[in-house]
């Protein structure tokens, strides 16, 4: 038999050699320990808990460093019975061991091999550049078994035992891309290393000697170690009780997990973000701290996921949630999507851009309101508008099909009116309003002139993020900075404010959205909107039901919410109260659950009147209740009413003036048609379903009541002075006859957009 002093001898040489050169496997255990980094960085919330794990390094699978303490006695007894039986009685080497396997080579007789797990780790360590003892494809030559002998030793004298144990537990390669304890079990047992049992340590020990052997082979050896275990005393059971083939199955389905989330948490979108603030190049940390709050975030995706299951039937898919500190700008929530519930959860809802519908009316009344075109208690009327442009008539709709006639601005935002909403639009300009909302830092990708009076309503796109940005900047008194970096500074800097909206005019749109009784002629008294403290609300819908909205802010926050379909599929009856508004709703009552919101002061500038209404014509009460109202100074005025001479829009000229002495008696003026006029090109409205449009027909010098015909291509239409009709694409020939048939009138105009599709 070979002598042990003799193999001693034989690594004299090597291990002079090795203490002489710079070498990486005399690394100390603190700079092995500094040195490693996990393949995932986990993103935590301000107050330190893991949101989200994102996988960062694609060439291996690491996981956290494990302790020693915190790896299961079950496993650590299984690697050394496995591994190194004589671990902590031998230096490093074995000579015992390794006497036994030389001579079992000279007689070709397998055994176990005589590599100490002291030996293995002077390998892991090692590094190009030092002594090269890691084991290559061919395996390790006879030069490189001495020198992984003396480093080994090298170690031994240098190392504590509970070090060389912990960090060959946490450095070793197991299958594939795995390597270290914290990613085996979390990958292939769903848990953490202090929680393996006995079978599943001795699956993970017989996969250090066999990494990449069939899931037979695996249970066979694992079943081995599972028995040495009990007969080692450090299992209960006796080595006769070991079930096999029990076994054989934990194994198979074990190895089959071989695949895992490259991220999993409540917060997969803000991380991506959170990685994209780090500088080009540089290595992710282990850990980022971020500007979320946990539990609001928690609550959020359960908010979102819960509302979304509520509209299961009505072919809602996606959402999105995001909150921003009014104060700082810091992003304390963000959901980018439903998950699970989606068919595409890895779409960022918040930063997808979206057509805004109705969320743009509070800056295009802000704007008017700064301009001094409006206050809040100018009349504006919501009746059937034609509005001639370059590409014909453009005819707006109101969301519920009704008029309301001559409403206050106030109500006309509030209520979520659409023609006042063009009108207003109308004076301001599509190209004024178009650099307001520039400046307001939403991105339109078109001119003012492009989107034409249709700007109103929100026929834009933008994202969630630009739109909840833009709201908290009303919040702030119309001072508008960039949202905050998604991480946490150890010295914040203070945000750039840029004035981008009149604060008075900030203050009086903010007083409108949180007026529950501005808002009842849409939305009812008893609406989701209205919350026991001071808030304001808008919500929108975009064409066709594609996109639903809820944005406001309170004191503190600013909470915007998106519901719709990433893929663009229309929703099926759901509108601004039964979509978004619930969640904003909850969001909001969870942050101020415990925490008060009051109304802004008036900034300087900004007074407040009595007003009061004047009759209206049908019924003689007051268009509106008398109230107090807030004005930019200047602007104040106790009354507001109708000039009776100015109501008819259709008068003629002839028809509009006074009698004087002596003029002849008046002519009653001939019939004929006031609208459409002839070679109209009627442009149908594309944020209006077609079946909810109409095109009047009006006869202009007809008594209410009088005996007429609308004959349109040939057929009768109607027979009422007004008629309103559902437009038809093509070119038409309307004509307006007399009882008898006789032609009066006739114009002919067309109508250009998408055709109505009947419902089935």
């Amino acid at each position: 038999m070979i002598e042990c002093g003799a193999l001693r001898a034989c690594v004299c040489t090597a291990l002079l050699a090795l203490t002489a050169a710079p070498a990486m496997a005399l690394h100390s255990y603190a700079a092995v320990r500094a040195g490693w980094h996990s393949s995932e960085t986990l993103l935590l919330s301000r107050e330190g808990e893991v949101l989200q794990r994102i996988r960062t390094d694609a060439s291996v699978r690491r996981g956290e460093w494990v302790a020693l303490a915190d790896v299961s006695p079950a496993l650590r007894s299984a690697m050394l019975l496995s591994e190194d039986k004589r671990f902590y009685e031998h230096s490093g080497v074995d000579w015992q061991a390794a006497t036994a396997a030389a001579w079992a080579n000279l007689w070709n007789e397998r055994t176990r091999g005589a590599s100490t797990i002291t030996m293995q780790l002077a390998g892991l360590v090692d590094e190009p550049g030092g002594t090269d003892l890691r084991q290559r494809p061919g395996g390790r030559s006879v030069v490189q078994k001495i020198g992984q002998v003396a480093a080994a030793e090298v170690l031994d004298r240098r190392w504590r035992k509970a070090q060389i144990l912990e960090a060959y537990l946490n450095l070793v390669p197991f299958r594939g891309e795995l390597v270290g304890i914290d990613a085996l079990s979390r990958t292939l047992f769903g848990k953490a290393a202090h929680g393996l049992d006995e079978r599943e340590a001795a699956i993970t020990a017989a996969l250090v000697r066999a990494p990449n052997a069939s899931s037979a082979q695996v249970a066979r050896r694992a079943c081995g170690v599972l028995r040495e275990m009990q007969a080692a005393g450090s299992s209960a059971a006796a080595p006769a009780d070991t079930d096999c083939d029990a076994l054989a199955l934990l194994a198979s389905g074990t190895l089959a997990r071989r695949a895992f989330a490259a991220s999993e948490g409540i917060a997969p979108h803000f991380a991506r973000r959170a990685l994209a603030a780090l500088p080009a190049g540089a290595l992710p940390p282990a850990r980022l701290t971020t500007t979320l709050r946990a539990p609001l975030q928690r609550f959020a995706v359960q908010t979102l996921s819960q509302q979304l299951r509520e509209l299961a039937g009505r072919n809602v898919q996606d959402g999105a949630i995001v909150v921003l500190d009014n104060a700082s700008g810091e992003v304390l929530a963000w959901v980018g999507s439903s998950g699970e519930l989606s068919r595409a959860g890895e779409v960022d809802a918040v930063l997808a851009r979206r057509q805004p519908g109705s969320t743009l009316k509070p800056f295009l009344y802000a704007q008017a309101l700064a301009e001094r075109r409006l206050t809040a208690a100018s009349l504006i009327d919501d009746s059937p508008a034609h509005i001639a442009t370059a590409g014909g008539l453009y005819i707006p709709q109101n969301y519920d099909l009704r008029f309301k006639g001559w409403v206050s601005a106030r109500t006309a935002l509030a209520s979520s009116l659409n023609v006042p909403a063009v009108r207003t639009l109308a004076m301001v300009s599509p190209d004024a309003f178009f650099q307001e909302l520039q400046a307001l830092g939403l991105e339109l990708r078109e001119s003012g002139g492009y989107y034409g009076l249709s700007l109103a309503l929100g026929s834009s796109e933008v994202t969630l993020l630009q739109l909840a940005n833009a709201y908290r900047a009303l919040a702030n008194g119309g001072r508008l900075s960039a949202v905050a970096p998604p991480l946490v500074r150890v010295k914040p800097q203070p945000p750039k404010w840029t004035r981008v909206v009149d604060p008075g005019a900030a203050f009086i749109v903010g007083d409108i959205l949180s007026d529950p009784n501005a808002r009842a002629r849409t939305f009812g008294l008893d609406s989701v909107l209205a919350t026991r403290f001071w808030s304001a609300v808008k919500t929108g819908t975009s064409k066709d039901m594609r996109d639903n909205w809820a944005l406001g802010w309170s004191e503190r926050y600013t909470v915007g919410v998106w519901v719709g379909n990433a893929a663009g599929g229309a929703m099926h009856e759901v509108s601004g109260s039964s979509g978004a508004a619930p969640m904003w709703a909850a969001v909001m009552g969870y942050l101020h659950a415990h925490e008060a919101s009051r109304a802004p002061r008036p900034p300087k500038g900004v007074v407040q009147a009595a007003v009061r209404f004047g009759p209206d014509a049908a019924t003689g009460n007051p268009l509106e209740a008398a109230r107090s109202e807030w004005f930019l100074k200047g602007t104040e005025q106790p009354l507001f009413a109708i000039d009776s001479e100015a109501t008819s829009a259709y008068a003629s000229s002839a028809g509009g003036q006074k009698e004087h002495k002596n003029s002849l008696p008046a002519q009653p003026l001939a019939l004929r048609i006031a609208e459409p006029v002839s070679g109209a090109v009627v442009a149908l409205d594309p944020d209006i379903p077609p079946a909810s449009q109409r095109l009047r027909f009006v006869a202009a010098g007809a008594a209410p009541g009088a005996p007429l015909r609308w004959r349109l291509d040939g057929k009768l239409v109607g027979h009422r002075p007004v008629h309103a009709w559902r437009p038809w694409p093509g070119r038409h020939q309307l004509q307006l006859q007399d009882p008898s048939g006789r032609v009066l009138d006739e114009v002919r105009f067309e109508v250009r957009g998408a055709g109505l599709r009947e419902r089935r």
